[in-house]
């Protein structure tokens, strides 16, 4: 009698430890930082480098007309293209950034405008032409688009050197640091070789890359994960990175 009464006693101890457990989990869960879902650790010195060690660099990319250029200019372009796919040996990504078009800035400049006008004719036409701006854009679904090219670099790993070079630093903290950073460089450097080829690769069919800084790489961050929140003060502006 008293084994049984002693084994429910048991089981009730075991029901009430495992609600408390799926309880702190789901405290957790709700309480836990949306960063530990995300694959980026950081954005350091114009590179954004992942959870994984691996890192990214991102290219704004320039566009051409190429409807305009005529048929031979076209076929030397597709063929330059095929000769710049064929050289390159590693991954590449591809990010077209589509948002609706802000003319916030565009109507304040608009508004500065009409009030310096000393004519009431002039003034009107500025006020007529901005209305049908603003109706314009708010009828139709105008994107603007944004093309980038993120080159990745993966450095690997070696799971025992790792372990002693661990060791080695908690003995000597500011030994790590100064071979973490001598690190960091070589894979920047090895990344940035990379960057060099496609900047060569592309720059014969009038397409201009500029890799983006660390402020661009935080807002094209914030934005991608932020679709429905625009900013236009937070927004990249590839018309002024000289990319024409």
């Amino acid at each position: 009698m008293w084994s049984l009464d002693h084994r429910l006693r048991g089981d009730d101890t075991r029901k009430f430890m495992e609600k408390l457990y799926s309880q702190k989990l789901t405290k957790q869960a709700a309480t836990s930082p949306t960063q530990q879902y995300l694959d980026v650790a950081e954005v350091k010195e114009d590179v954004i480098v992942l959870k994984n060690g691996s890192m990214r660099v991102v290219l704004a990319v320039s566009a051409i007309n190429f409807d305009l250029k005529a048929t031979d200019e076209q076929e030397a372009i597709i063929s330059q293209y095929q000769n710049f796919l064929n050289s390159v040996d590693f991954p590449l990504q591809i990010l077209i950034s589509s948002r609706k078009l802000n003319i916030d800035t565009y109507i304040e400049f608009l508004t500065t405008k009409e009030k310096q006008q000393k004519t009431e004719l002039m003034r009107l036409q500025i006020s007529e032409y901005k209305n049908f701006i603003t109706q314009l854009v708010s009828m139709s679904d105008i994107m603007d688009k944004a093309f980038y090219l993120i080159v990745p670099f993966s450095p690997i790993e070696n799971e025992e050197k790792s372990f002693f070079s661990n060791f080695s630093n908690m003995i000597n903290p500011k030994r790590g640091i100064l071979e973490k950073r001598e690190t960091f460089e070589t894979y920047k450097s090895q990344l940035y070789q990379r960057v060099d080829h496609l900047t060569a690769g592309l720059s014969g069919i009038g397409v201009k890359l500029v890799p983006l800084k660390t402020k661009e790489l935080i807002e094209l961050l914030f934005n991608s994960y932020n679709p429905t929140v625009f900013d236009s003060k937070g927004y990249i502006d590839t018309e002024k990175m000289e990319l024409k």
